[in-house]
């Protein structure tokens, strides 16, 4: 069985999802007012910056390989 998703299918997830949770947290910030959403907003940004960690890692893999000969 052959996996529908790419590796740059994969790394668009992440980028997308990462700017999300991001946005998200930022949006949760006392600074923006009270919300009635409890939500740990450190762990909410700390899995924004693993994604987005992964995504630029994808990136980095990405550049190699067309860098790199074949």
């Amino acid at each position: 069985m052959i996996f529908p998703l790419s590796f740059l299918d994969l790394s668009l997830w992440m980028a997308i999802t990462a700017i999300i949770l991001l946005a998200t947290s930022e949006l949760l910030s006392p600074h923006y007012g009270r919300t009635s959403i409890i939500i740990n907003k450190k762990r909410l940004r700390m899995a924004a910056l693993f994604l987005g960690i992964l995504f630029m890692l994808t990136v980095f893999i990405r550049i190699y390989e067309i860098l790199s000969p074949s």
